[in-house]
Formats: structure tokens, C-alpha cells, sequence
């Protein structure tokens, strides 16, 4: 007869850790509670956390500074965005993939976020969208794209899907710069600055709503609305490129 193997008090410790750093209760970078108030929350001695930190340091999920306490690891999100950001600084034409990409992410997250959301989630993110800049301050288009990513992350929080919440902050920084470089473009257009704003409000109304079709649907054509604009205007730029050319073959 084989002895049944209880599981280690420090073992049961590191999978609850583990299933916080999952579902983004701990992000990458972040300082995670000490020792002691770890021991707090678990209902155990402070050995057993210490034990199970030093496994999750072993496997790389966290790590230890002397005197400065235990951080979620940082790589967990770069090694993801590192070599797409380098090729999307190398090739810009790759923005637009990026904007296919995000019709799916963004898509399912307003989805999802419609169909499974709860009260405070909605409540979270009509502050996310009362964050963002207005009009006479959408001049800071860095403040502006740091605000629309916590949009976007709060509508993925909302979903309650941890695998796509987790897509969509290993490509936060990807996020980022696609939206900067999308505002710089925007922003000789006042009136499509004032169509994105309203479908912002849109996507937000139809989750409010619990209604998980209108969501994508609304989300689906905020992203189609900035593609087709953002490919007018290079339209625009390549035939004032050819008119510019052709005057100086004249003179």
C-alpha cells in the first residue's frame, strides 16, 4: 500500500501566489506584501512564506533586493514585446497589423467585458474614460496614449478572461507607442479626434448594457473607422508627394 503525500504548507503558499500573479492581482515590477503580511492573509507562520518566496524566486517569477523586499519580475511582460517592438520601430507599415491584431484583443475584451462584467467593473471603467484627456489637452499625445492603454486595460479586467488580460499587458508597451503614433497622425483632424471620442463612449454604453454583440460590434468599428483614416491620409500624403514632385520636374 503507497503512502499518500501530503502537500507542503510552503507548496500551497507559492500556487496562491501563483494564482494571484495570474489573474493580475500582482503585476510585473510591482512590490508584493511582506513577509509578515503575507503570513496575514494566509493564516500561516512567516517560515512558510519565506519558503515559498524562495521557491518562486527559483522559478523566476519574482525576485528579492536586499532591504527592499519582493518584486513581481519585470521580463515576464519584455521577453513577450521586446522583438516586436524592434521590428515595429524598423517597420512602420507594421502599425496597421498591429491595428488587425487589436480589432480581436479589443473585440473580445468588450465582449467578454459585456457579458460577464460586474457593477464595479463598469464603475472602473467609466473612470478610465472620464481619465482621458479632453479636447484642449489632446495636444499631449503621450499622457493621451497612457490613458487610452488603461482604457483598454480596465475594458480587459472587465472581460474576467486572465489569459487575455495577460495578452494584453505583455503587449501594453506595443499598445502604447501604436496608439502615440496614431494620435500624432490624428491630431491635423479634428473631426475624426471628435468620431473616436464618441465610439469610445459607445463601446462603454453597449457593456453598461450587457449586450456582448453590440460591444464587439461597436469596438469593431471604432479600430475599422481609425484604419480607414489613417489610410486616407497616407492616400493624401503619397498624391501631395507626387504633386510636389511633379512641380519641381516643371521648374
Amino acid at each position: 500500500m503507497q503512502h499518500v503525500r501530503t502537500k507542503k504548507l510552503s507548496d500551497e503558499i507559492m500556487e496562491q501566489i501563483e494564482s494571484m500573479l495570474i489573474d493580475g492581482t500582482f503585476l510585473s515590477g510591482q512590490k508584493m506584501p511582506s513577509e509578515r503580511e503575507l503570513a496575514l492573509k494566509f493564516a500561516v507562520s512567516r517560515p512558510s512564506v519565506r519558503e515559498a518566496i524562495q521557491k518562486l524566486e527559483a522559478k523566476g517569477l519574482v525576485e528579492r533586493k536586499q532591504g527592499g523586499g519582493t518584486f513581481v519580475k519585470r521580463r515576464m511582460n519584455t521577453l513577450v514585446t521586446d522583438p516586436l517592438m524592434a521590428l515595429l520601430t524598423t517597420r512602420p507599415e507594421t502599425q496597421f497589423d498591429l491595428l488587425e491584431f487589436r480589432h480581436a484583443l479589443e473585440g473580445m475584451a468588450a465582449y467578454y467585458a459585456a457579458l460577464r462584467g460586474q457593477q464595479s467593473d463598469y464603475d472602473a471603467l467609466q473612470d478610465a474614460l472620464s481619465n482621458l484627456p479632453s479636447a484642449a489637452q489632446q495636444s499631449d499625445h503621450s499622457r493621451e496614449a497612457e490613458a487610452l492603454v488603461e482604457f483598454y486595460l480596465t475594458m480587459a479586467v472587465a472581460a474576467h478572461n486572465v489569459v487575455l488580460l495577460h495578452v494584453m499587458r505583455s503587449f501594453q508597451a506595443l499598445l502604447k507607442d501604436n496608439i502615440h503614433r496614431n494620435l500624432v497622425f490624428l491630431s491635423a483632424y479634428p473631426d475624426a479626434q471628435c468620431m473616436i471620442n464618441s465610439q469610445r463612449k459607445n463601446i462603454v454604453q453597449a457593456i453598461i448594457k450587457r449586450d456582448p454583440e453590440q460591444a464587439r460590434e461597436a469596438s469593431n468599428e471604432h479600430l475599422a473607422y481609425i484604419e480607414k483614416t489613417l489610410l486616407d491620409i497616407n492616400r493624401q500624403d503619397m498624391r501631395m508627394q507626387r504633386a510636389l514632385r511633379r512641380i519641381e520636374v516643371k521648374e
